[in-house]
């Protein structure tokens, strides 16, 4: 497996100007990592009056450097749309792939929707959601197939976050471009065994996520910010990979009995030093893969 970054890992840096998005190339490079995954360019570098400019220029600096832009992740809602309107929103993230193809990326990951908007009447059901969530997918992967891009969609955002579900979604696309970024500690969110969930999504994995938590049980009171609260009520929070409790092994394992090779890049989202946490995520990782 190629060991990678996603440049969200250092969101807590570029936030507060202490790193820009093209200067986490170059660190993701220094840090050892294999390959890089770019964070969406308006949630990280939202002042950019020219992203096809920085597009170019992120292209370039990892020519420099001498890593590969992996993959190019960026959000979207296809139940709610742009300003409410499906058709815009399909328009926006195919500019989106349009960046990708730029930046030289050959996956995309987008998110399906957080679900049906307050006003919504009617049935609010997954299944309900299912055949206009299949439609953008279909449209945007044949989209992104003529630029040789795939893309993919991540147990990500509650709604779309179940493994059952996320299967659900690639059976409906039903399209060889389409398939699955699976984040391993995303299912915590919504209380689903990570071991489970990896065996069930991994026929159709195109990119992985490593990601790790702290987690206690509901039963406890809530331990404060900043805790995240599962669906089901119990408390997670962001962990150096191999720190927490996620059981990273096994999902490694089932993610080795399958074939998969590809890439496998840590998103942090610990308290701890950003820097130090890569570095040491980063070594537990690459041990844990070797075990597996």
């Amino acid at each position: 497996m190629k060991i990678g970054v996603s440049s969200y890992s250092y969101i807590r840096l570029t936030r507060a100007g202490e790193m820009t998005l093209k200067e986490t190339i170059a660190k993701a490079k220094e840090q050892g990592f294999d390959v890089i995954e770019i964070l969406g360019l308006s949630s990280q570098a939202p002042d950019c009056s020219d992203p096809e400019k920085l597009a170019e220029e992120l292209r370039e600096e990892a020519a420099r450097c001498d890593i590969e832009i992996a993959a190019y992740t960026v959000a979207a809602d296809l139940l709610r749309g742009c300003d409410g309107n499906f058709d815009k929103e399909v328009a926006r993230i195919q500019h989106e792939i349009d960046l990708a193809a730029i930046m030289g990326a050959p996956c995309v990951r987008h998110d399906a929707s957080a679900g049906f908007p307050p006003e919504h009447v009617g049935p609010k059901s997954f299944d309900a959601a299912l055949p206009r969530l299949a439609e953008g997918c279909r449209i945007l992967t044949e989209y992104a197939a003529a630029k040789g891009i795939k893309t993919t969609v991540e147990n990500h955002g509650r709604f779309c976050q179940d493994s059952r579900r996320v299967e659900k979604l690639v059976t409906a696309v039903n399209h060889p471009n389409f398939g699955v970024l699976i984040d391993i500690g995303n299912f915590i969110c919504v209380d689903e065994d990570p071991r489970v969930a990896v065996g069930r999504l991994i026929p159709y994995a195109f990119h992985c996520h490593a990601k790790d938590f702290h987690m206690k049980p509901g039963t406890l009171p809530y331990p404060g910010k900043p805790w995240g609260v599962s669906r089901g009520g119990n408390y997670y929070r962001g962990a150096i990979i191999g720190h927490g409790d996620v059981p990273l092994l096994p999902c490694l394992r089932v993610m080795k009995r399958a074939g998969y090779s590809g890439v496998l890049s840590i998103e942090f989202e610990g308290m701890e030093d950003v820097l130090t946490a890569l570095e040491l995520g980063q070594a537990n990782l690459r041990q844990l893969v070797e075990m597996a």
